[in-house]
């Protein structure tokens, strides 16, 4: 069952990441990548790191995304204020994007042959649980947990900062 559900979510991301790039229209295109995180997410659970594919939908489909959708939407692009390109810049895009695919698939090569017993010892049931996570996190990781928070506590402070207009302007 999970490999049925494996390949329906494999297409699926395949064919809304093929809509990001082929997409008229961007805001269509924007709506594409979000079904695209959403269907990574499917497969992140399939895995057992439920972690994972909830940050996944919160983080990327839920936060960066709605920030695309709506910058998108405010600047109103549409067809005359786009610049035109000619063929040379075209031409070079299509030579770029070949040499991209020779060296990728120059570099995953090798990754075809892979040995099914080492994936056997990793995909247990206890690998992608909040509560293996958490005791990891707040026992072995916990300075460095309270130092990001203090990290993050003082890049909103100097964003509140820096956002703050002054009384006489």
């Amino acid at each position: 069952m999970s490999t049925l559900l494996f390949y329906i979510f494999s297409l699926l991301t395949i064919v809304s990441a093929i809509g990001v790039v082929v997409s008229k229209t961007p805001i269509n295109s924007i709506l594409s990548l979000i079904a695209t995180f959403f269907f990574i997410s499917c497969h992140y659970i399939l895995l057992n790191a439920q972690f994972l594919g909830i940050v996944n939908m919160i983080v990327y489909a839920g936060a960066i995304m709605v920030l695309f959708l709506f910058t998108i939407m405010l600047l109103n692009l549409n067809k005359d204020s786009e610049p035109q390109h000619n063929n040379f810049v075209k031409v070079s895009a299509v030579i770029a994007s070949g040499m991209l695919l020779i060296v990728l698939l120059s570099a995953f090569k090798d990754t075809i042959n892979i040995n099914h017993n080492t994936l056997a010892v990793v995909h247990t049931n206890q690998v992608g649980l909040l509560q293996n996570l958490g005791t990891v996190l707040f026992t072995k990781f916990l300075v460095p947990f309270e130092i990001s928070s203090v990290l993050f506590i003082a890049g909103v402070v100097g964003a509140v900062v820096l956002g703050k207009k002054e009384i006489g302007e």
